[in-house]
C-alpha cells in the first residue's frame, strides 16, 4: 500500500514536471516569434553607386502592440556602415547611412500611418504597415568613385526599434529592453 502511494506521488510529480516543461517550451517559442528576422541583406553596384537591399520580418511583442493601440508612435531605425578592412588599425568607416520610420495608429479612422523622410502612407492593417517599413531596395550607401577597387569592404547593418524616441515616462525602466528590445544586426561582405 505504501509503495502504491509513493508510485502515485512520483507519477504526479513527473506529470507536473512535464506540464512545466511544455509551458516553458511554449514560452520560448513565443519569445522566438517576437522580434526581427532578416530575410534578405545584399549589396549591389549599379548606377555608379554601391546600394543596399534588405527585407526583414518584424513581429512586435504584446507590450509594443498595446502601446501602439493606445496612440503611442514607435520608431524603427535602419543603419548601415560601410567599412574598409585594415590589418594595421581599426577598420575605416567609408560611409554611414540611416533611415528612420515612424509608425502610429490612428484610432479615429482605424488606420496605421507610416512616415519616412516626411512622406506618410496610410494602411488598413498593422501587417501591411510593418511590411512597408521593414524593407528597402536601392538604398544608396556610397558613390563607386569614393571606393577603392582593391580594398576589402563590408557593411555592418542594424535594424531596430528606437526606444530613445518613446515618450519620457515610457523610457523609464526599459534599461536592457526586455520586450522592447526588438532588432537585428548583421554584417555582409561587399563583392
Amino acid at each position: 500500500m505504501h509503495l502504491l502511494r509513493v508510485r502515485q506521488t512520483i507519477l504526479q510529480g513527473l506529470g507536473l514536471l512535464l506540464a512545466w516543461f511544455c509551458l516553458a517550451l511554449s514560452g520560448a517559442a513565443t519569445a522566438l516569434a517576437q522580434g526581427v528576422e532578416l530575410a534578405t541583406l545584399a549589396t549591389d553596384r549599379r548606377d555608379g553607386a554601391l546600394t543596399l537591399e534588405f527585407a526583414a520580418r518584424v513581429t512586435l511583442p504584446k507590450a509594443v502592440e498595446d502601446a501602439l493601440q493606445h496612440g503611442v508612435p514607435i520608431y524603427f531605425v535602419a543603419q548601415a556602415d560601410l567599412k574598409r578592412n585594415r590589418w594595421y588599425w581599426r577598420d575605416e568607416r567609408v560611409a554611414r547611412v540611416t533611415r528612420q520610420w515612424r509608425l502610429a495608429y490612428q484610432p479615429l479612422t482605424g488606420n496605421w500611418r507610416v512616415g519616412l523622410a516626411g512622406i506618410n502612407q496610410t494602411f488598413g492593417t498593422l501587417e501591411e504597415a510593418l511590411a512597408v517599413m521593414s524593407r528597402s531596395a536601392g538604398w544608396r550607401l556610397a558613390d563607386l568613385a569614393q571606393i577603392d577597387a582593391d580594398s576589402r569592404l563590408y557593411v555592418d547593418f542594424s535594424y531596430r526599434l528606437d526606444t530613445s524616441q518613446l515618450p519620457g515616462p515610457m523610457q523609464f525602466g526599459l534599461g536592457g529592453g526586455g520586450e522592447w528590445a526588438v532588432g537585428v544586426e548583421r554584417s555582409v561582405r561587399v563583392d
